[in-house]
């Protein structure tokens, strides 16, 4: 099977390129690679037209183009963490032939000459009989450094769509059935007669008398007032990969919106955002934090206790004449990768402090202790080279 291009190679745009860019690209590019601009080359045309459809599809999706950017064509497969599909995620999944695209209407008159190709285009064609996706969810949910560090397994609530259980999706009462409309014989579209660029060509459009649908109710569901989806408030559990980090996005596949005429639930996507502590801070894998010591133990050397982001203290041995400022590292206690399996490292930089009251005793043999040595450190001149 041959390698995918990068989504902007195909497009011939950079990564910082703004939607109107790649939509300007898209344009001329679909137009050049139209099968029906190509009666020469139709099979190749149509290959790049393919290409050119699930890259823009992907780009000028901003929940997907950011899921490109950072994880690439696989998805976030190191995330493990939900029911379906355990969090993996692949671009284009909408794309099927040509039937995934859904918006030709930037064509001008050319829109529906596309539509009737595609058997999908701008919602004033597209036919409602056919399955759809349900929609995509996004949320955000705010989790403790700890909980980051170490993983944990949270419950949150989403207001979404669900299949109507009275009337299982049908849209009709319990009892009854939606019938074929009579107009377009259940296909939901009726054929007309086009003059176009390329000659006359038969085009669809939608029917009017049942919107679409290939069905008339005649007797709608209470429950659902003939929609066949209800608004419910429902609870998930969500299991959160130790290491994850600010921004980064866990995709449960299929809890997102209920599709139509049997399509397959929408994804939901959590955006996790890690909420400050008052002592660590991040770096990439590594945990960064300021250890306060004493001027005795600075001046002497000293054993501290450093406390772990995961509760538990790590002992450690400060050497003698340690200045302020000073790194020392602690390997393997950072966070850990979650797309690898390492560990960064716990950095941490020592404070000396002060003494800003003294007793009258200490303040004495701070004295005499300074009468035996230099009080004016002496200063050193840097040459050229430093």
């Amino acid at each position: 099977m041959a390698q995918k291009r990068d989504y902007y190679e195909v497009l011939g745009v950079s990564k910082s390129a703004t939607d109107e860019e790649l939509k300007k690209a898209y344009r001329k590019l679909a137009k050049k690679y139209h099968p029906d601009a190509n009666p020469d080359n139709k099979q190749e045309a149509e290959k790049n037209f393919k290409e050119v459809n699930e890259a823009y599809e992907v780009l000028s999706d901003k929940q997907k183009r950011q899921m490109y950017d950072q994880f690439g064509f696989d998805g976030p497969q190191g995330f493990n963490s939900g029911s379906q599909g355990g969090g993996y995620y692949s671009y284009g999944s909408g794309f099927d032939g040509f039937g995934g695209f859904s918006d030709f209407s930037d064509f001008g008159d050319l829109g529906d000459i596309f539509s009737s190709f595609f058997g999908g285009g701008s919602s004033r064609t597209r036919s409602s009989t056919a399955s759809r996706k349900g929609s995509d969810l996004k949320l955000s949910l705010d989790i403790t450094f700890e909980e980051a560090y170490s993983g944990v397994e949270k419950e949150i609530s989403i207001n979404r769509n669900e299949i109507c259980h009275a009337c299982n999706g049908t849209g009709a009462k319990r009892g009854t059935s939606p019938e074929k409309c009579s107009v377009c014989g259940g296909t939901g579209k009726i054929k007309q007669i086009v003059t176009t660029p390329f000659g006359q060509m038969s085009t669809q459009k939608i029917c009017s008398h049942c919107g679409g649908s290939g069905k008339v109710i005649k007797e709608p569901c209470p429950d659902c007032r003939g929609k066949g989806i209800n608004k419910k408030v429902v609870k998930l559990k969500v299991k959160i990969p130790e290491g994850i980090d600010e921004g980064q996005t866990i995709v449960l596949k299929g809890e997102g919106e209920a599709g139509r005429n049997g399509g397959e639930k929408g994804n939901l996507y959590i955006v996790i955002h890690i909420k400050k502590h008052s002592i660590y801070t991040r770096k990439a894998e590594h945990v960064l934090c300021d250890i306060p010591i004493t001027i005795t133990g600075a001046t002497l050397g000293t054993e501290i206790e450093i406390p772990m982001v995961d509760g538990t203290k790590e002992k450690y041995r400060i050497p003698e004449g340690t200045q302020t400022g000073t790194k020392f590292t602690i390997k393997n206690r950072g966070f850990k990768s979650v797309n690898g399996n390492w560990r960064g490292d716990f950095v941490f930089t020592v404070i000396v402090q002060t003494p800003k009251h003294l007793t009258r005793e200490q303040r004495e043999l701070l004295l005499e202790l300074s009468k035996t040595m230099n009080e004016q450190p002496p200063i050193r001149k840097k040459g050229i080279f430093g």
